[in-house]
């Protein structure tokens, strides 16, 4: 009776991840990039930077570079430790694209971020709005350009993606899987017609709804979420897109340490529970049914149960997630070396569990 309840149950969780594997695939499979077009209206790019110099002193430059006939470069100084105001100062005297915007105090209530944020989106004088880090560094000088090329009359929001840039180790290896799994999950889902967030890494949405929605006011003190829940709370369907391959493509530099990589992925899946509720289901029983399936085929196959089905289910399984990787990794223009893949997918697995506890027993989590 265990056994076959176990069996019941091992082939319904591969069946449930076959479904989203196919629909990521195909959500992939069909993503064209946007035609050029003649109408590139203006554009605003926005940067929050707390002690950045020495990254704005190299991602400002290619910002300046980008081939675009309209755009504006806002970064807002918040009340930094190092030479970032004297960098952006003298920076504004020479270069008429950029602007500063200077925040001397926080209010008790706002997250800083969120307030950096508001307050540079508030002095952009175009309504589309395009969000980057100031760790962050575009792949070409095209990336502005295809940002626009889908940012049509009709659209609020459009998802970017941002990937890391290659090191040595394991853990460099695992946090490019880990934001390929998330890019697959809430790019798929976007293009699949169920957009529930996007990073502010590389996003795009209009000044015009952000001031419309209030901005971040309903989660103003809360630590993350000032990409993700914005869109959760507002992107449709009709008026979102997706903008991914090499020119729209922005890169960061990973954590280092494992315990600072654990605290950003804490601090990211913490607002989660802020996430529609349907959104928390489709997700829940994408994350549920990945974790049961590992665990209950280590049991059967320590105990060799109906070998020849189990490992059937299994293999169909693993030859999905290479193909839905191949094919996000060759429409997201970048490269990822899928020797260890199935290694890397079971080890996502006590990743979700300890991210995942350690985020529901959180009350305070920290930014850094």
């Amino acid at each position: 009776m265990v056994f076959s309840i176990l069996l019941i149950l091992f082939f319904a969780c591969a069946t449930i991840q076959v479904i989203y594997f196919i629909v990521f695939l195909v959500s992939f499979s069909k993503y064209k990039n946007a035609p050029a077009s003649a109408d590139q209206p203006p554009i605003s790019v926005v940067i929050c930077a707390h002690d950045e110099e020495e990254n704005l002193r190299k991602l400002l430059p290619k910002l300046y570079a980008q081939q675009y006939p309209e755009y504006e470069i806002i970064v807002v100084e918040d009340r930094s430790n190092d030479s970032t105001y004297d960098l952006l100062l003298e920076e504004t005297t020479r270069e008429p694209k950029l602007k500063m915007v200077k925040v001397n105090h926080k209010p008790d209530n706002f997250n800083a971020k969120k307030y950096g944020l508001t307050l540079g989106i508030k002095a952009a004088k175009h309504d589309r709005i395009l969000l980057t880090d100031a760790d962050c560094e575009p792949n070409n000088d095209q990336w502005i350009t295809a940002m626009a090329a889908n940012f049509d009359e009709n659209v609020q929001f459009n998802l970017g993606f941002s990937f890391y840039t290659t090191a040595k180790g394991f853990l460099n290896t695992f946090i490019r899987f880990e934001t390929l799994w998330t890019a697959m999950q809430y790019l798929g889902m976007a293009l699949a017609g169920r957009p529930y967030m996007g990073v502010g890494r590389n996003l795009a949405y209009r000044k015009s709804i952000f001031i419309n929605k209030k901005g971040f006011n309903p989660h103003l003190g809360l630590t993350g979420g000032d990409d993700d829940l914005f869109v959760n709370q507002h992107a449709i369907s009709k008026s979102t897109r997706v903008t991914i391959g090499e020119d729209a493509l922005v890169y960061s530099h990973p954590k280092k340490t494992w315990k600072a990589f654990f605290r950003q992925k804490i601090r990211h899946i913490s607002v989660g529970k802020y996430y529609k509720t349907t959104d928390k289901i489709i997700l829940g029983a994408f994350s549920f049914t990945h974790i049961l399936f590992w665990l209950i085929l280590t049991i059967l196959l320590l105990l060799r149960i109906e070998l020849y089905l189990v490992a059937g289910s299994f293999l169909i399984r693993t030859l999905l997630i290479y193909l839905t990787f191949n094919i996000i990794c060759k429409k997201l223009g970048v490269k990822f070396n899928f020797w260890g893949l199935v290694f890397l997918d079971l080890i996502f697995v006590f990743y979700y569990l300890i991210t995942g506890a350690t985020a529901l027993f959180t009350k305070r989590v920290r930014w850094s």
